[in-house]
């Protein structure tokens, strides 16, 4: 199936300022892109982009003072199949992981694996290892964190939200990750689309989603403590510790968001008739 992907934000900016965006599709998904992926700057100004230590794409650039408008529209193949499951999928003895994953397994500015080990080991010490507790992980923070955009603060960290027992998409994932992280499983933090497609809208605006990723029999598997269900038609865009190694932008200097849009739509094929000529 293909997926029209695409964004529209802008920002008033007072003055000035240097700005580092990650808007582009994951590197990992580049094949499946059906149209260029560019994100476009307005007014044009000169940047650059790089990979960042997570290999994720960024794009930096500085800013004048007065409206900035981001924006991208392209398409992409997607299989159409639900996130890749394997229920025996085993967890990996920390001295047998690869060196580049360890980091995943240490607290980050959101993920305080210190504060919260001993409360994962009385909810989880007793599941069996492997793909059964991640999903107990899951299930539990699905349960009892109340998801609202009400409950959204820039600073909620895996403990205040084990606290509160509400958030936003990504405060599910920051609890699920410090919880697995705490039992020895590596768990990044990942960002991307993640429209309502195949599945009863929401009713909520779009917006870029949150998951999680976990490090079983020696690959990255997907995992969502919000819709805590496979879903279709999610495109990654970055991964990494936590929410601060993934945001969409970061300037440095005051900018007030103005305007912000997505739009992740499956579309539809155009129908074909017996003699094999499209009727769109």
């Amino acid at each position: 199936m293909e997926i029209r992907l695409g964004y529209d934000i802008q920002f008033q900016v007072p003055a000035a300022a240097p700005f580092v965006a990650m808007l582009n599709v994951h590197p990992s998904r580049a094949r499946d892109l059906l149209e260029p992926d560019r994100l476009r700057i307005e007014p044009d100004v000169p940047n650059e982009q790089y990979l960042d230590g997570y290999g994720n794409i960024c794009t930096r650039f500085v800013a004048p003072a007065g409206l900035l408008r981001l924006w991208d529209s392209t398409l992409i193949e997607d299989s159409g199949d639900p996130d890749a499951q394997n229920f025996e999928a085993r967890e990996m003895p920390v001295a047998e992981l690869p060196s580049e994953v360890l980091q995943f397994l240490l607290s980050s500015r959101y993920c305080e694996v210190d504060l919260l080990s001993n409360m994962a080991a009385q909810l989880f010490g007793n599941v069996p290892p492997g793909w059964q507790r991640v999903e107990a992980v899951c299930d539990w923070v699905h349960r009892n964190v109340t998801f609202g955009y009400q409950f959204a603060s820039c600073t909620k960290t895996a403990a205040d939200v084990f606290r509160d027992r509400a958030g936003v998409c990504r405060d599910f994932q920051h609890l699920a990750i410090t919880f697995c992280r705490s039992l020895n499983i590596p768990a990044r933090y990942a960002t991307g689309y993640l429209g309502d497609i195949r599945v009863p809208p929401l009713g909520l605006p779009m917006d870029f989603s949150a998951w999680f990723e976990v490090y079983l029999e020696g690959r990255w598997w997907t995992f969502d403590a919000r819709h805590n269900t496979p879903r279709v038609g999610r495109v990654l865009m970055a991964t990494g510790r936590d929410a601060t190694d993934v945001a969409i932008t970061t300037s440095f200097g005051s900018a007030w968001l103005s305007h912000f849009a997505v739009v992740s739509d499956e579309v539809a094929a155009p129908m074909v008739n017996a003699g094999g000529y499209s009727l769109a």
